[in-house]
């Protein structure tokens, strides 16, 4: 499959930091690919999905992203991607239909369009009967998958995730991971981030392991995994960054 995206010798440094909190990072995103983005508290996981996504700009290096061989600019890139990050991004006054409505708007999405992607989310997602109901009266796990709606409410090529089932129960965590899973059945580029190592290990079919800001391994997380005689994705993350305390 081809590159989505490429990174060549991506660091970063922000301003009055004594050390980088990313250092000469290189490695491909492959069209099609589940790849888990993973690290110890600190390592940079937050700052590479920020350059990943555009949120922020790398100090140094290059971020390449293409479409069927050919790069393309960052403005076409984010117009077809989806970011559904740890913390709520929606306003909690509204209801699901008022947010998504907003969110599909600056996406020029047309009215009558988005209104049957509106409801067809609601559908997938468990939320029909709540469409219309204040989302500050929600359960976690139901703000969750509002979080998760609104990502991919543009339908994107590429989905980015940050911990997208934080803090909710196994019936929403088995929920949300189903429909991850069709998506990226459906042809949708996953990036994704979580410390539920079990649920990753499932999930990915590729790993990037990074620590104080530099890239441990990268590959195939099976491949990964027996390469270093570990018995799974837990034990090898513990392997290679060590067991003592992280802030």
């Amino acid at each position: 499959m081809s590159n989505v995206i490429e990174l060549y010798n991506v660091s970063k440094k922000y301003p009055k930091a004594t050390r980088f909190s990313l250092k000469d990072i290189t490695f491909s995103i492959k069209q099609g690919d589940k790849i888990g983005i993973f690290g110890p508290n600190g390592a940079g996981k937050t700052t590479l999905m920020s350059i990943l996504c555009r949120i922020l700009p790398q100090t140094t290096g290059t971020v390449d992203y293409k479409h069927n061989d050919a790069s393309v600019d960052s403005m076409q890139f984010l117009h077809s991607i989806g970011y559904v990050p740890q913390d709520f991004s929606f306003y909690p006054e509204l209801t699901p239909y008022q947010n998504l409505m907003y969110f599909g708007t600056l996406y020029s999405i047309p009215k009558g369009e988005l209104k049957k992607r509106i409801n067809e989310l609601m559908t997938v997602l468990g939320l029909s009967h709540v469409t219309h109901k204040k989302i500050h009266t929600f359960s976690g796990g139901m703000k969750r998958r509002v979080n998760l709606a609104i990502g991919i409410i543009n339908n994107p090529a590429i989905l980015f995730l940050d911990e997208p089932t934080v803090g909710v129960d196994v019936q929403s965590k088995n929920a949300i991971m189903a429909y991850l899973e069709e998506l990226n059945a459906n042809g949708t580029t996953v990036v994704y981030t979580s410390h539920h190592m079990n649920e990753a290990e499932h999930f990915c079919n590729t790993i990037v392991l990074i620590d104080q800001g530099e890239l441990i391994v990268q590959g195939e997380i099976k491949e990964v995994i027996e390469q270093h005689n570990a018995s799974d994705l837990q034990a090898l993350f513990l392997q290679l960054t060590g067991s003592e305390y992280r802030d």
